[in-house]
C-alpha cells in the first residue's frame, strides 16, 4: 500500500516572492497570482456549483477579493487556503440565490460542455470509453452532498492537505477525513460500472479494504496493519480489483482539467484591470 497523497501545487518559495511583490504594490506579481489560481478557483466553482455560468462568477469575485485584499493578506493560512475560502463563501451565496443552479446532475451526461469539456467529434472505442468514465466520474462528484463533494474536492481534484480543508471549510481535521473516506467510496461505487470490472465484489468476510486504503492515504494506518492488508490482497482478487479502481477514480480526480474557457479569462481581465484602474 504505498500510494501517497496528493500534493499540494506549485513551488512554496516561488510564490511566497510574488505574494510579497504584490503586497508591495507590484501589478505584474499581482496578475501572476491570479494567472496561477484562477483555473483552481474556475474548477472548484465549476464542480461545486455545476454551472459554468455561476462558476465564472466565482472565479471573477474571488479574484476582485484577492487583488483588493492582498495587500493585507499576512499568511495566517496559505494562498490558496484563503482563496478557496473565498471562492466556497460564493459558491454557498451562488447555490441560494441563482437561477442557473442545475437541479438534475443527469443533465451533465447529456451537455458535456457544462463541466467544460469540449466535444471534438468522433472519436475511437478507447476514447469513447475514456470519455464515459470521465462523465461517469463528474456525474459521481456532483451526486455527493454539498459537504461531502466540497471535502473530496478540495483534497482529491484540488490536492489541499486535510488540515488545509479544515481551514477553508471550519471543520476539525477528523470530521474532514471522515467526510473525505465516505466521499471517495461512495463516488467510487459509482463509477465502479462504468469501469467494467468484472471481478467479483469482495465477500462479507473480507475487510473493509477500501476503508483501509483512504485511511492509509491519509496516514492513519500504521505498518502493522498495512502489512496485514496487503497480505490480504495478495490473495483476494476482488478486494485488490476494488483497491485498484479506488486508486485509479482517485487518479482521475487529480488529473481533472483545469482550463478555463478564453471568454471567461477575459471577463477576469477586464474586471482586475477595472479595479486596479480605480484605486490607481
Amino acid at each position: 500500500m504505498s500510494d501517497q497523497a496528493p500534493p499540494s501545487d506549485g513551488d512554496p518559495a516561488a510564490e511566497a516572492a510574488l505574494l510579497d511583490a504584490a503586497r508591495a504594490g507590484d501589478r505584474a506579481a499581482l496578475e501572476r497570482l491570479i494567472e496561477q489560481h484562477q483555473a483552481r478557483i474556475y474548477r472548484f466553482g465549476l464542480k461545486m456549483c455545476r454551472d459554468p455560468e455561476v462558476a465564472k462568477d466565482v472565479v471573477q469575485e474571488t479574484l476582485i477579493a484577492m487583488a483588493r485584499g492582498v495587500r493585507d493578506f499576512r499568511g495566517g493560512s496559505s494562498l490558496s487556503t484563503w482563496l478557496y475560502t473565498i471562492a466556497r463563501s460564493y459558491c454557498i451565496k451562488a447555490r441560494r440565490t441563482s437561477k442557473f443552479a442545475p437541479r438534475d446532475v443527469g443533465s451533465l451526461d447529456a451537455a458535456p460542455e457544462a463541466i467544460g469539456v469540449a466535444d471534438p467529434g468522433p472519436r475511437s472505442d478507447e476514447q469513447l470509453g475514456a470519455r464515459r468514465i470521465e462523465q461517469a466520474l463528474e456525474r459521481a462528484i456532483a451526486a455527493l452532498d454539498d459537504k461531502y463533494r466540497e471535502v473530496l474536492v478540495l483534497r482529491d481534484v484540488e490536492g489541499l492537505t486535510a488540515p488545509e480543508v479544515a481551514a477553508v471549510l471550519g471543520l476539525s481535521v477528523d470530521a474532514v477525513k471522515s467526510r473525505l473516506h465516505r466521499a471517495r467510496l461512495d463516488v467510487r461505487a459509482r463509477v465502479a460500472p462504468a469501469l467494467r470490472d468484472e471481478a467479483p465484489p469482495p465477500s462479507r468476510s473480507c475487510p473493509d479494504v477500501l476503508g483501509v486504503f483512504s485511511r492509509h492515504l491519509e496516514g492513519e494506518v500504521d505498518a502493522g496493519a498495512c502489512a496485514e492488508m496487503e497480505r490480504h490482497l495478495a490473495g483476494c482478487p476482488s478486494c485488490r480489483g476494488a483497491c485498484d479502481s479506488l486508486r485509479g477514480v482517485l487518479a482521475m480526480c487529480r488529473a481533472a482539467p483545469a482550463d478555463v474557457p478564453a471568454p471567461v479569462q477575459r471577463s477576469v481581465q477586464r474586471a482586475i484591470r477595472d479595479l486596479l484602474a480605480t484605486e490607481a
